[in-house]
């Protein structure tokens, strides 16, 4: 089973939100999900960024792939360059 973090939209019409969802890959991102671990809203002037640090980093670990548009929200919350730091240090 090949494992991705992916977004998943919630909210109103023209108010989106969006979900950071582990899931299957073959899985449509509106049906069954292993675990929510994050939320972005890029709605308000300062965009809000919700992340659950340490299942994504366990989740990525575990070889979880993240999307394009989810790799650029874990780089604005940090938790990419972490992972990568992790990597380094654990290859040594």
């Amino acid at each position: 089973m090949a494992v991705k973090i992916k977004l998943s939209r919630v909210g109103a019409l023209h108010r989106a939100s969006y979900r950071l969802i582990v899931t299957d890959s073959r899985n449509a991102t509106d049906s069954n999900f292993i675990e929510i671990v994050g939320f972005w809203n890029p709605i308000p002037e300062k965009e809000e960024i919700q992340l659950k640090k340490d299942r994504i980093l366990d989740w990525l670990k575990k070889g979880a792939q993240p999307t394009d548009s989810v790799k650029k929200i874990l780089e604005r919350g940090n938790v990419w360059k972490e992972f990568m730091e992790s990597k380094k240090g654990g290859s040594k």
